[in-house]
C-alpha cells in the first residue's frame, strides 16, 4: 500500500489559493490545477504551509457569497462588519 504524498511529513509543498480565496497546500511539483494560483514564496514542509493557510484564510466563506452578504447588509441599510462609526 503506498503513501499518498499529502501524507508525507517529508514532502514539499506550495500554498494555492482560487478566486473564491480558498486556499489548500498543493505538492510543489505537482502541475497547478485549473482555477488555481500558487501563492508567491509560500513552499516548505507540510507544517510551515498549513501554518500559512491557517493564518490567512481566516473566513471559510467563498468570497462570492461574502460579497452577495455585504451587498444584502448595504441594500438593508445595516452597518457592514467592521465598518462602524464611532
Amino acid at each position: 500500500m503506498s503513501t499518498s504524498c499529502f501524507d508525507r511529513e517529508d514532502e514539499t509543498f506550495i500554498v494555492l489559493v482560487n478566486r473564491e480565496d480558498q486556499h489548500s497546500i498543493w505538492p510543489h511539483w505537482k502541475a497547478v490545477p485549473a482555477g488555481w494560483a500558487a501563492v508567491e514564496g509560500v513552499k516548505g514542509d507540510k507544517k510551515t504551509v498549513l501554518a500559512y493557510v491557517e493564518g490567512h484564510w481566516t473566513d471559510m466563506r467563498p468570497r462570492s457569497l461574502r460579497d452577495w452578504m455585504q451587498q444584502q447588509e448595504l441594500q438593508a441599510g445595516a452597518p457592514v462588519a467592521g465598518n462602524v462609526a464611532g
